[in-house]
Parts: C-alpha cells; sequence; structure tokens
C-alpha cells in the first residue's frame, strides 16, 4: 500500500490497514515492511502522547543540522538514513482467528523523518500458521 507521510516528520498508524489484511486469514504472522532506507515501522501506544514522544527523542538523537556525511537533500537528510538502525524497516505480528495479537495499548505504525519523499510504500504478507 502506499501511505501519505508529507514533508514533515511524521507517525502514521498502520493499525487497521494491517488487521483489515489480516482478518480472516486464520493462525499466523504478519509482516509488515517498508522497503526504504530512510523509514521504519514500530509498535508503540498511539495517541496518548507516544507518538509526539518517539518523533522527539528521535528529533534529540538525530537531528535535523548538517552533521551527517550523507548530506544530499534537505538539511540534515542523512539523519533518516540512520534512523533504520533504531527504528527498524521490519515487524513481525502474531495473528490469532484473524486477529492482530497486539496488547490493549499496542499499535502497528510507520514512522519516517524523510521531509523529501513524501510517500511510502508498506508491504504487508501472511505467513499461515
Amino acid at each position: 500500500m502506499t501511505v501519505h507521510t508529507g514533508r514533515h516528520d511524521r507517525i502514521v498508524d498502520l493499525t487497521a490497514a494491517a488487521a483489515e489484511f489480516a482478518a480472516g486469514r486464520g493462525d499466523g504472522l504478519l509482516s509488515v515492511f517498508v522497503p526504504h532506507a530512510t523509514a521504519g515501522v514500530a509498535i508503540l501506544e498511539l495517541g496518548a502522547g507516544s507518538d509526539e514522544d518517539l518523533l522527539a527523542a528521535l528529533a534529540t538523537l538525530l537531528p535535523a543540522d548538517d552533521r551527517w556525511r550523507h548530506a544530499h537533500g534537505s538539511r540534515g537528510h542523512g539523519r533518516s538514513h540512520v534512523m533504520p538502525a533504531i527504528v527498524p524497516p521490519s515487524l513481525t505480528v502474531p495473528v490469532l482467528d484473524g486477529q492482530l495479537a497486539l496488547g490493549t495499548w499496542q499499535s502497528v505504525a510507520l514512522v519516517d523523518l524523510n521531509v523529501d519523499n513524501p510517500e511510502r510504500t508498506v508491504r504487508l504478507s501472511f505467513l499461515p500458521g
């Protein structure tokens, strides 16, 4: 699927799309993957401030300044290439009877700091159990 992230640091909730993809598939594993060198996926609580906290933590760890050797694109673009070492480009969610086996407050999220690329591809795949 294609996800519009815009031109600013952003976290996008993928939970509903992941749940719809897994629905009716029985037990297994759902893989969520972003084929980009500058984006990642995470499981975290969304909507209660944790998403803003993650963006703030990443801004502290990976500031958008001129320190990066990977220097093409917008100012600080090199940080986007380092971020997948912290927020990886893939994750796996158990699926039980066609439903994501997430905890009460867990969501599946796309994390994107690359302001130069406003469109992201997310690949979902299912391995039956």
